[in-house]
Parts: C-alpha cells; structure tokens; sequence
C-alpha cells in the first residue's frame, strides 16, 4: 500500500482506514480523516515539507507523518 509520502504532484489518493491510530490529532481535526481525498500540491526544497490538498482544505506536513498515512491511489 501507499503513503502520501510516496505520490507524486498532482497525484490523488484516499486516506486508508487502517492508519487511522498513527494520525495526528491535530491532522484528524483539520479533515485528514479515512476516506478522505488527498492530493499532492508541492514539496518544499530540502524534501522535508510536504504540501498537501485534503477536501479541497491545503495542509503543510513533514515528510515523517506523511510516510505513516497510507492511502489508495486514485484510479484516473
């Protein structure tokens, strides 16, 4: 299975239900939740921040947190 760590910009994927325990709270509080639609905006310049689109909301995570949410890539 995938991470958000592992898409690549504009590429989408849904939050899987399984890593519901390793979120953070504080990203379960701004709509990081399963199910929900991730998108992969931009990756700052040393590769440590992630950029990321969450039911159209934009969220800046580190890479770390983003290699722990697994995802299902979205079929286009």
């Amino acid at each position: 299975m995938s991470t958000i760590a592992s898409l690549r910009i504009g590429e989408m994927g849904y939050i899987s239900e399984e890593t519901l325990d390793l979120i953070p709270l504080k990203l379960l509080e701004m709509g990081c939740l399963p199910g929900a639609e991730v998108q992969l905006v931009q990756v700052a310049p040393l590769k440590d921040l992630l950029y990321i689109c969450v039911n159209g909301s934009h969220l800046a995570i580190r890479k770390e947190t983003a290699v722990q949410i697994q995802i299902l890539k979205a079929n286009l």
